[in-house]
């Protein structure tokens, strides 16, 4: 037989001089390269995977601060965008149990697009854009994380990220403070833990700290009331968060820690009532929030001189004042969205000059929406939050778990820290914001009872029915 010859198998098919069927060397290449994308995408659906990814997100956001600071702001956009290459490419195997349908909520896309075309207004459109795209980019992992974990999966996993990332600030407070005596600069640690504070841990400054110790609280709460993790872990974590808070000094601990624990107490009396009469309830709830709100705006330099936070609060209304006479030259549109500050830019520039002052944000999400967006913005704003906040009520009010009440104690932090900092609009925050919109909106939106014979949203628990 020459070279030239066919082989023929104890089959009889028919192989080349190679010992290869017919299908030649370009087929078998193409069937490994059809197993590996198969074995690609079960790992990209798989559980175990989304469980490292969310822990990745999370350990991300909430040590931007650090990673700057050890790294470089480069290799942070660097791990964003490989993440969001992962999140695209896990909805993408998950595509037959996810209802795009229900993907994101009108209100958090109107949010998106709006902040989009002010880019074209702004006064560096190019600035704009990126800053634009690192929005679209947080928001696109929180939509991801939304609906490959569940309530609890997420909660456990921040509870995880959160537990390291404050431990880790304790003990460089310790080291930079009571071991070597001496400010870590390039964190932004200036090492006054012996004189129980201000303190700062990774996060940059005191009142972050503070923020992070709140939802830190909140969530080690739910991870205890759920029984998720070990009696002795959830005390531990529990003192920690509260320890760090109290250490950090800022105004607004105090506020956020009085007004989550009061919207905890009424979550709580409301879920104890029968449900014939929890509508009732719920509107005797609201009509009271109303009327506190606006006592305690009628007091609120009494809170303030209470607070010893005068000289912080004049301050922030100078800042305020001024950013509000540049949102009236600009009021239904804005200037154009930057989130944080370009402070290169107007109207950031010129504030800063007059104040004679760096900031970076207005200190105050509202005035800055205002400023960025205008009023359609501040609109589109509040309807997201709004809504997120009334349907996660709703659904906490009536589910048995405790761990719904996780989302809309969340959403009440983020109103209120969003009146004394801006961390709802970039990074964490806004991450936290989105990712509550979407678990609200699984339940509640318009789209999941137009949906509602289809397959239910992985986001959600469905062994807890309502009660």
């Amino acid at each position: 037989m020459g070279a030239g010859d066919a082989v023929t198998s104890d089959a009889g098919v028919p192989r080349g001089p190679g010992g290869m069927n017919g299908l030649g060397a370009g087929g078998g290449s193409a069937s490994g390269r059809g197993s590996g994308w198969s074995a690609l995408a079960r790992l990209a659906a798989s559980a175990d995977f989304a469980r490292a990814f969310t822990l990745v997100v999370f350990a991300t956001l909430v040590g931007t601060h650090l990673i700057v600071a050890v790294a470089g702001v480069v290799t942070l956009r660097t791990v964003i965008t490989g993440l969001c290459l992962v999140a695209v490419g896990m909805l993408a195997a998950r595509r037959e149990e996810i209802s795009f349908l229900r993907l994101v909520p009108t209100t958090l896309l109107m949010v998106i697009a709006w902040a989009f075309a002010s880019v074209f207004w702004s006064t560096d459109a190019f600035s704009s854009f990126w800053r634009w795209t690192a929005m679209a980019a947080v928001a696109l992992l929180a939509v991801t994380i939304g609906h490959v974990r569940d309530t609890l999966q997420t909660v456990r996993a921040l509870g995880d990220v959160l537990r390291a990332a404050l431990t880790l600030s304790l003990v460089l407070e310790v080291l930079s403070g009571i071991i070597f005596d001496t400010p870590l600069r390039f964190l932004g640690i200036q090492g006054h833990i012996a004189s129980f504070g201000p303190i700062q841990g990774i996060f940059g400054t005191r009142n972050m700290l503070g923020f992070v110790a709140v939802v830190a609280m909140i969530t080690f709460a739910v991870e205890m009331r759920t029984h998720s993790v070990r009696p002795g872990l959830a005390v531990f974590s529990l003192s920690l968060a509260s320890a760090l808070g109290l250490l950090s000094a800022s105004p607004t601990v105090l506020v956020l820690a009085v007004v989550v624990g009061a919207a905890t107490a009424v979550l709580t009396l409301v879920r104890s009532v029968p449900a014939a009469r929890r509508t009732r309830v719920q509107w005797i709830v609201a009509g009271v929030v109303a009327v506190a709100s606006l006592a305690l705006y009628l007091q609120r330099a009494r809170i303030v001189d209470f607070l010893g936070a005068r000289d912080d609060l004049s301050m922030r209304s100078h800042l305020w004042a001024m950013a509000r006479y540049f949102a009236a030259r600009q009021p239904v549109l804005g200037w154009g969205w930057y989130g944080s500050w370009d402070v290169a830019e107007q109207p950031f520039a010129s504030i800063n000059h007059l104040l004679s002052q760096r900031h970076t944000t207005a200190l105050n999400a509202y005035v800055d929406v205002h400023l960025q967006l205008g009023w359609v913005g501040v609109m589109l704003f509040c309807v997201l939050g709004g809504l997120a906040l009334v349907r996660s009520w709703l659904d906490a009010s009536q589910r048995r778990s405790v761990v719904y009440a996780w989302t809309p104690l969340m959403v009440i932090a983020l109103a209120v820290t969003s009146v004394f900092e801006s961390v709802a609009l970039f990074g964490l925050g806004w991450m936290l914001l989105v990712l509550c919109a979407v678990r609200a909106g699984q339940s509640r939106g318009w789209r999941e009872r137009l949906g509602a014979s289809g397959p239910p949203p992985t986001g959600m628990v469905q062994t807890l029915p309502p009660g």
